[in-house]
């Protein structure tokens, strides 16, 4: 072959080659196109669901007027009266994690949860509450009671295995629930007169793969139930509601400050120290914040770590649910069902303090 025979050659295979090289940047571009074309119609849809589920529980519920907003109950923050024993006790009704099932046989038999055992715990804490401040707690004057949602009502769906173990979806959970959790505010009422229930978002009921800032509170299903809560008692004047729109929310008790929180915005929990560090961190943080915008506080009220500590600033409640697949697979130390109770005096704040035992294997068959 000639030089310029090879030349012709060279230049033909560089313009095939140039060919196929611009014919598969054509495909790779094109297929971009459709990935993106097709990522874009995903996000659409989900917006679209999300949109139709809001929609359809505003139709069904009839929530997007007359929301709840920060209401403080007068009576709570009314002078101390001159009787010689005066108090308000305080429940927090936290983690319940409602329609999650435990399978005992995933727990080497030691607990288990579902839609009838959450009854008869919820049920079973009420009555305990009444028990206690009435049997136990004697020849005091009670102003009222507090009872704080504190989050984790529901366990969601923001987890797969939730969303193909749950007892019920989401909205079936919350129509359910709304009348349990009216029944147990109704039998308080009754028994104190007054009722103030302080709402907080927890982190499983959001409806977000990953924790937001920005609007938190009502895109949470806590938030939601507690403004259904706060419609159906509108016209009980003997119920008050403060649903949060923040993380985090201030109660008055006889000039002392309580500070509910859910307890997720605390990380770590490790060593020796176990969850006593991110708590005491957490706590020495909010103080700081607080004191600096004026609005200190003298208690921190908290859920999300399934341990009950009744600790020296602060408060962690316990579940209702209990001991799950979860806790066993991280080799979690085992803690029996249970939700904080204690009672707030003029003269000390926190005084006493009783854990609300709820579980009964017996009567739920397990």
């Amino acid at each position: 072959m000639t030089t310029a025979s090879r030349g012709i050659a060279e230049e033909i295979v560089s313009v095939e080659i140039r060919d196929d090289l611009e014919a598969l940047e054509r495909i790779q571009g094109q297929r971009r196109l459709e990935e993106a074309r097709r990522k874009a119609a995903d996000a659409e849809q989900r917006a679209k669901m999300a949109e139709d589920q809001v929609a359809r529980m505003a139709r069904e519920l009839g929530l997007l007027t007359n929301l709840s907003r920060h209401e403080p109950a007068k009576w709570l923050t009314a002078p101390a009266k001159a009787k010689k024993h005066q108090g308000t006790p305080w429940l927090v009704l936290s983690d319940l994690h409602l329609d999650e099932v435990v399978n005992p046989a995933e727990l080497m038999g030691v607990n288990a949860y579902n839609r009838r055992i959450a009854e008869l715990r919820l049920k079973r804490c009420f009555e305990s509450v009444v028990k206690i401040t009435g049997d136990y707690w004697q020849n005091i004057h009670y102003d009222g009671i507090v009872v704080t949602l504190a989050g984790d009502i529901f366990s969601g769906d923001i987890h797969q295995e939730l969303s193909e173990t749950n007892e019920a979806p989401i909205l079936d959970s919350l129509l359910h629930w709304a009348d349990h959790l009216s029944a147990g505010l109704n039998l308080l009422a009754d028994t104190y007169g007054k009722v103030h229930v302080p709402v907080v978002v927890g982190n499983h009921g959001r409806r977000t793969r990953k924790p937001r800032a920005k609007m938190r509170a009502r895109d949470n299903f806590d938030w939601f139930i507690g403004q259904m809560l706060a419609r159906q008692f509108r016209n009980d004047k003997r119920i008050t509601f403060d649903v949060s729109e923040a993380a985090d929310t201030l109660v008055q008790s006889y000039g002392h400050t309580v500070c509910i929180t859910h307890g997720d915005q605390a990380r770590g929990g490790g060593g020796i120290a176990g969850i006593w560090s991110p708590i005491t961190r957490l706590d020495a943080k909010k103080r700081q914040r607080q004191s600096a915008v004026n609005q200190p506080y003298d208690l921190l009220v908290m859920g999300h770590w399934h341990n009950l500590i009744f600790g020296p600033s602060f408060i962690v409640n316990g579940s209702l649910k209990g001991y799950d697949e979860y806790a066993a697979t991280e080799n979690f130390g085992f803690e029996p069902p249970a939700q904080a109770l204690w009672l707030m005096t003029p003269e000390h704040g926190k005084t006493w303090t009783a854990p609300i035992f709820v579980a009964d294997r017996k009567a739920e068959k397990w």
